[in-house]
This record gives structure tokens, sequence and C-alpha cells, in this order.
């Protein structure tokens, strides 16, 4: 009986130790360092063709490499998080992300070759997947231990919050820097942002990843594949808006391509502020089958958009659609897994939404140049409607 009591009485203090919301040093932390990834997005492409003059095959082999060396890494950052804890893999991914500004900085210094400048350029690209792997496992993860696994999904939904907003404030705040006082300064804020994540993490409280027997990297992919898989479809569709949504206005003459991450940007964070605990409290696998047809639906509206308002009507749905995909489907997938390999599961699963914009961004540019860039958003729509179905298929694991 007592032993009873005891158990009782450690479960009760485990879940005070538990947040209602995520620690707002994790998210605030996650932001400031995934700027470091937006900030070089339209820089480095600009540097690496007008300055260095490379062709545009380089500038995507470069802009490309990034998410190599992350979907590479994840593995390790991973077992990294499950063994020493989110805050540790944040900080070290920081850290990297650091170094790989700084590598930016010194292929800018005049006077080098283009060949030097562009191998500087490569290996700091390198170094941003490395270390974008081990803070975003990390921050995801450290975020999640800090309100339970009762409230993941929520957790997932303020992370995304934190790491789209980055992206889409970063590229824009990168861009004006570069215009205004040319590139070192772009890459100087390279190297603040995750400095300043670093000293934010630093400050913010540890929580404790559970103890327990560690599964191989490849056998927690064999356990969440199907949902991995499933994210993955639904990033076919944004990868389409953010590569080809410009080229497709300018086909259309339309004059607002701008707006349409704006759009879509408004669906998903108003999405995930209103609902973003709905995956915790019901099937996370129903939530992600309506989404991806939400999905679905949104890129087809911009497919037949005969109009630029139906265009970026389109993109909004599109963004309601994919709001609450990832923590729909990432609730499912840690339930596939023990406790203590939570970081490898979360390394794992969105090692699936790297692919998904590694490869998918020349398989739609093939599409666009054989039937134009319309139907780059009928093969998205394609794509969402595959996820839906499998999702449909796919039983939930016992919790």
């Amino acid at each position: 009986m007592s032993a009873l009591t005891v158990n009782r009485a450690d479960q009760v203090d485990i879940a005070r130790q538990f947040l209602s919301r995520p620690a707002p040093g994790i998210i605030a932390a996650l932001f400031c360092g995934y700027l470091a990834v937006g900030l070089p997005l339209p820089v480095i492409p600009l540097f690496v063709h007008d300055k260095l003059g490379f062709s545009t095959f380089v500038v995507g082999l470069v802009i490309g490499i990034q998410f190599l060396a992350t979907v590479l890494t994840r593995g390790y950052a991973g077992r990294l998080t499950d063994q020493h804890g989110g805050k540790r893999s944040a900080l070290q991914g920081a850290a990297v992300s650091a170094l790989a500004g700084l590598l930016y900085l010194v292929a800018a210094i005049p006077g080098l070759s283009p060949t030097v400048s562009l191998a500087i350029i490569v290996v700091g690209r390198v170094a941003a997947g490395l270390g974008e792997s081990q803070f975003v496992t990390g921050c995801v993860s450290w975020s999640i231990a800090s309100v339970g696994p009762g409230r993941a999904g929520m957790s997932m939904s303020w992370t995304g919050i934190a790491m789209f907003a980055a992206l889409a404030v970063g590229a824009p705040i990168g861009m004006l820097l570069f215009q205004l006082y040319g590139l070192e300064t772009a890459m100087i804020a390279c190297v603040v942002a995750p400095l300043t994540a670093a000293a934010i993490a630093f400050r913010t409280r540890s929580y404790a990843t559970p103890a327990g027997p560690r599964l191989p990297f490849t056998r927690v992919i064999g356990q969440i594949w199907r949902e991995g898989l499933g994210l993955m479809l639904q990033g076919v569709g944004l990868s389409g808006l953010t590569a080809f949504a410009s080229l497709y206005f300018a086909a259309r003459h339309w004059d607002n391509s701008g707006l349409v991450m704006t759009a879509f940007g408004v669906g998903f964070i108003v999405v995930r502020v209103v609902l973003g605990h709905v995956p915790d409290r019901t099937s996370g696998y129903r939530v992600a089958l309506w989404s991806l047809v939400i999905e679905a639906i949104g890129q087809a509206m911009i497919w037949l958009a005969p109009t630029e308002a139906v265009a970026l009507s389109g993109a909004l749905v599109t963004g309601l659609g994919c709001a609450l995909i990832f923590p729909g489907l990432g609730v499912e997938a840690l339930k596939r897994v023990p406790p203590a390999n939570r970081g490898s599961a979360m390394g794992a699963f969105v090692a699936f939404l790297d692919v998904a914009y590694g490869i998918s961004g020349p398989i739609a540019g093939v599409i666009a140049g054989e039937f134009g860039y319309a139907a780059v958003y009928l093969f998205g729509a394609g794509c969402a409607l595959a996820g839906a179905a499998l999702v449909l298929s796919v039983r939930s694991p016992k919790s």
C-alpha cells in the first residue's frame, strides 16, 4: 500500500514539473537560431551567381547541400538529444550554426578567387546543415520535454510557428541588409542570430530526457516511416510555393507574388495558434487526414486559378491545411517509440521533410518545364491526396 502511495506521489511530482505551454525561452531561442536559416537564403544565390560568376546549376547545388547535410546528420542529432538532452543539442547546434555564418563572412573577403570563395561557402553550407539538424532536433525535443508527452502536439505547433516565422522574417531581413550595407553585414547577422539563440538557451531550464533502452536510428526509422512519408508528401506543396510561385505569377502577368508566402503564413499561423492543441485531444491521424485534404484543395485552387485573387486564396488554404500535419503525425510517431527515443524519433521524422524539400524542387522543375508552372500545383495536390490515402490506411499505435 505504501509503495502504491509513493508511486502516485512520484507521478504527481512529475506532472508538476511540466508546463502548460512550451517554455518561452525554448521558443525564443528556436526563433533566433532559425533566423540563421532564413537570413542567407536570398543572399547566397546572388553572391554565388552575380559576384562569383557561377551558373544557376551551381547555385542550386550550393543551396541544396545544406538539406543533404541536415538529412545525413539527423541520426546523430537524435542520439545526442536522447543521451544528453535537448538543451545540449540545441546549444551545440547553435555553435555550429554560428561557425557556418563565420565561414560565409570569410568567403566574402575581397581578393579571394571565385573558386576559393565557393569552396568556403560550400563548407559553410555543410556546417549550417549540421548545426540546423542538432539545433532544431534539440529544441523540438526540449520543448516536448517541458510540457510532457500529453501536450506534444501543442508543443510541436509552437515550435513550428517559431521556425516558420523566423524563415519568413529572416529572408527579407537578409536581403535588406545585403542591399543597404553589403554582403559582409548580412553574413555577420548569420553569426549573431545563433549566438543570441545560444545565450537565450543557456539561461533556460533544462528538462530531463526519459531514461530507458536506446533503439538504433535505423530501427526508429522503421517504426515511424509511415508518419514520415505522410509528412514528406505534405512538404511537396510548400516546396512548390517557395520555388515556383514568383515564376508562375510572372508568367500570368500577376504582380503580387510577394504576397503568396504571406497568405500561406496567415493561414498556417492562425490554425496553429487557435487549434494547436487539437492533435493532443483526438486522433493525430484524423487531424492529418483532413489537413492533407484541405492542402490538396488549396493546391488545386492555385493550379486552376483564373485570377490572382484565387491563386492567393489557394495559398491561404494551403497554409490552413499544412498547419496541423506536422503535429498530428508527430504525435502518432512519438507513440511508436519508447520514451527514451523521442529525440531520435523527432530527428527521423523531420528528416522526411528535409527529403521532401530536397527532391521535390528538382522534380517540380522538370514538371514545370514540360507542362508549365501551373502543373507544379497539380503535382502538389496529387501528393497531398496520396498522403491522405496513406494516413487513412494506418492504424494508430498503442500509447
